[in-house]
């Protein structure tokens, strides 16, 4: 309902959808590769194999990206979460 909401107030610019203390990347990536059946677990590795399959944005997004903010959403749109964290 929040694009709805955005198309219907005619708002303009990037809203970021997440929770209001969204997890580090060393805690969620584990879960995921658990549900894709990844033979091997999660350890730390240079970042350069994981740019050949992802690319550069999503390696700078979960290693050195800096934060996003729902803010946005919640003053422009009313957002509301319906599960905070």
């Amino acid at each position: 309902m929040t694009a709805v909401r955005a198309v219907e107030q005619q708002t303009r610019g990037v809203f970021n959808v997440i929770d209001d203390g969204p997890a580090p990347a060393g805690k969620w990536l584990p879960h995921l590769a658990s549900y894709v059946a990844a033979k091997t677990r999660c350890a730390c590795f240079p970042k350069w194999p994981a740019r050949l399959p992802a690319g550069e944005a999503a390696v700078t997004m979960t290693t050195a990206g800096r934060g996003f903010s729902n803010a946005k959403a919640k003053r422009e749109l009313g957002w509301v979460l319906c599960y905070p964290s």
